[in-house]
Order: structure tokens, then sequence, then C-alpha cells
């Protein structure tokens, strides 16, 4: 038997589910295009502290400065010489985020997933191109509290995804426990 949707295919395609349907399509371009600006900010962000802050520090206010570093490892500068490994990582999450879009059916929680992928992609962009070559670049951190471990945008832009996707998973959890 024949469905209304089955009948507008081609006869070569009954039968087949379509990945793409209309509603994922836009959660896919709101989800590339929220990774693209955050890869964008980041990149353009890191090529300024690398041109401008190679030899100096720029004190902005209180204990905010920019100050250039280079990170081999992960957070906090742990795992040091770990970089080939970390890519794949980053690379695998990548791909496994993105496979996981369509279990997330806020706008808010779309655009918080790909700032969690456009943070990644932007981390990973310099382990794969930055000296001495993929997997062994260093990750260019710039953003310095004096208290708080060296960052860039990637990062601020997965803790600020993170955060988003739990604030949302939690709601659509208690939404759903409440029955509302």
């Amino acid at each position: 038997m024949l469905t209304n949707a089955s009948r507008r295919r081609p006869p070569a395609c009954r039968g087949v589910e379509f990945v793409a349907t209309s509603e994922n399509s836009p959660r896919s371009l709101w989800v590339a295009f929220s990774a693209v600006c955050v890869v964008a900010a980041d990149q353009l962000s890191k090529f300024w502290a690398v041109r401008s802050l190679s030899d100096q520090t720029i004190d902005v206010v209180w204990k905010l400065r920019f100050h250039l570093t280079g990170n081999t490892g992960f957070a906090f500068s742990t795992g040091q010489g770990l970089g080939p490994i970390l890519g794949l990582l980053a690379l695998a999450i990548v791909v496994t985020l993105w496979r996981m879009q369509s279990r997330f059916s806020s706008a808010g929680s779309t655009v918080a997933l790909g700032l969690v992928l456009g943070g990644a992609c932007g981390n990973l962009i310099d382990r794969a191109f930055r000296k001495p070559g993929w997997g062994r670049g260093a990750v260019v951190d710039f953003v310095d509290f004096q208290f708080w471990p060296v960052f860039n945008v990637a990062d601020m832009a997965i803790v600020v995804g993170v955060a988003l996707l739990s604030i949302m998973m939690w709601r659509e959890q208690r939404g759903a426990t409440t029955g509302a």
C-alpha cells in the first residue's frame, strides 16, 4: 500500500526513508550556522592574538589581560604531549555530536549544540594546522584572568554550549516528568 509520502517519491526511492526531512534540514542549518560563527570568531581572535600578543601582554581591566600561550594538552594544560590522541578524540566527539543533533528539539538546544561543535572544531583546527603539524599543534589561548587557566573563544563556546544543553535537557526532562 502506498502512502501519500511514498507516492510523491520516484519509484526507485519508494520504501526508502530519507535522513534529511523538512523538519531536520532547518535544525541542521542552525547547528551548522552556529558552529561556523563560533569557528570564525575563534579563528579571527586567534589570528589577532598571534599577531598582536607575541611580544606583549595587554591589561584590559582588573585581573583580565590578553596573554598569548600555547596549549598542547587539554583542559587546564593537563596531558601535555597527547596532541594526536586529543585530536582524534575531538574529531570523534564532533562526528558523534553532529549525528546526535536530531535528539535536540528546541531552538536553544540546537544553537547550544552548534556552540559546542564550533568550539571543538576551532580547537581541532589549531591542533591540525599549527606548527609542528597534525595532532602536535598547540591550541592558541590568550584570555587570562590570572587566577584561572588561560583560554580562548572556542573554550568559551564549549562551556556556554554545554551549560545551555544541560539546562535544556534538565527542563525537557522536568517537563516530561511533570507532564507539562
